[in-house]
Parts: structure tokens; sequence; C-alpha cells
């Protein structure tokens, strides 16, 4: 009789927990945070004329039909996971390793050939390293000053914007540090790209 009372006892613990932190308390802060933050709690969705564009926390690619990077707009990092925001995973590769090797020779010579024919000066020692690698969750919406300062020479030439105002933009899309100390300041690709949009659409 004792293992029964104990068992009962046991389970409807269980039950009772399973129904307080695994359905209540999820209902509970879902719905306190779809009144005090409701963008942020539907993973802080862009949209444009109502249609849903991205987020502003994950990174998207913005490429030709074909694959191939689209040269009017700003590109993120590379990903390794084709920014897929189910699957985040960083790359995993070591100092030492062969396929590290070859797969940021291959993003620097891709890198390259994007942007070297619109910024003469661009050498290989030039280029950010975030420019090559991916970020820890492999979609991080955000890429460095420098990265997107040799970008904006692509950007003014493709569609046809003083350079300086493409700067501007840049400037305008910064996201400072956290706190103002931690981390280092980065511009958000996604909502980069929707002012250059607005400023000049891509042809």
């Amino acid at each position: 009789m004792r293992l029964v009372k104990e068992l009962s006892t046991a389970a409807i613990a269980i039950l009772v927990l399973t129904v307080m932190l695994g359905v209540a308390y999820p209902l509970v802060m879902t719905g306190i945070s779809q009144v005090v933050f409701p963008g942020k709690a539907d993973g802080s969705q862009v949209t444009v004329d109502g249609k849903v564009v991205g987020s502003r926390l994950i990174a998207r690619p913005f490429t030709l039909r074909g694959g191939q990077p689209d040269p009017s707009y700003i590109q993120p990092r590379p990903s390794q996971t084709d920014y897929s925001a189910t699957s985040t995973a960083f790359s995993n590769r070591g100092p030492n390793s062969a396929v590290a090797r070859f797969f940021y020779r291959d993003h620097l010579d891709s890198y390259l050939a994007l942007e070297g024919r619109y910024d003469p000066a661009l050498t290989r020692a030039k280029v950010p390293v975030d420019a090559v690698t991916t970020s820890a969750s492999g979609v991080d919406p955000h890429i460095s000053q420098a990265n997107a300062g040799i970008q904006a020479h692509r950007i003014a030439a493709v569609r046809h914007l003083p350079l300086a105002r493409v700067e501007k933009l840049i400037a305008d899309n910064t996201d400072g540090r956290f706190l103002g100390v931690i981390g280092e300041p980065g511009v958000n690709v996604l909502e980069l790209n929707l002012a250059l949009d607005q400023e000049a659409p891509a042809r």
C-alpha cells in the first residue's frame, strides 16, 4: 500500500508541475510579452506595406534568381546554415584546419570579385574579418562598419547615389555598443537595405 501511495503522489506531482510549468507558465509569459512588447515577442519582424520582409534579429540573403549576391544590396556575412533561423550553428573550424583555409580563401576571393571592381584600392589585407567568416549563430543580422564601408562603393555605383549619401545611410542604421561599452557597433543589413530602397529603389 505504501508503494502505491508513493507512486500516486509522484504521479500527481508530475501532473501538477507539468500543467504549471509546461502549460500555465509559458501561456502567462507569452501573454505578458505580447502586451508589454508585442514586436519583440513576435520575433522583431520587419514589415513593408503589410508584408513581412524579415526580422531585425536574423540575417537573410539578398540574392538574384540564380543565387548570386544581388549587387544592388548590402550583403550580410556568410552563413553556415544558409541563414536558416531554425538550425543556427557556427562553423567550428579550427585555426589548423585545411577545410577552414579553403573556406575562407573562397569567401575572400568572392568578396574581392564582388567589391574590387567598385573599389580599386581594395586589397586582401583590407577585407574585414566578418566579410569572410560566419558568426556564432550563422544568422547575425549585423556587419561591421568597415565591411559596410567597403560595400558602400558598390551600392553608390549600382544605385547611382553619391557615396557620401550611402555612408550617411550606413551611419543611420548602425547600432551602438550595448550599454555604451559592450561589443562593437554593428550595421543592421536588413534595415539598411530597406533604407536604400526608400532612397533609390533597386533597378
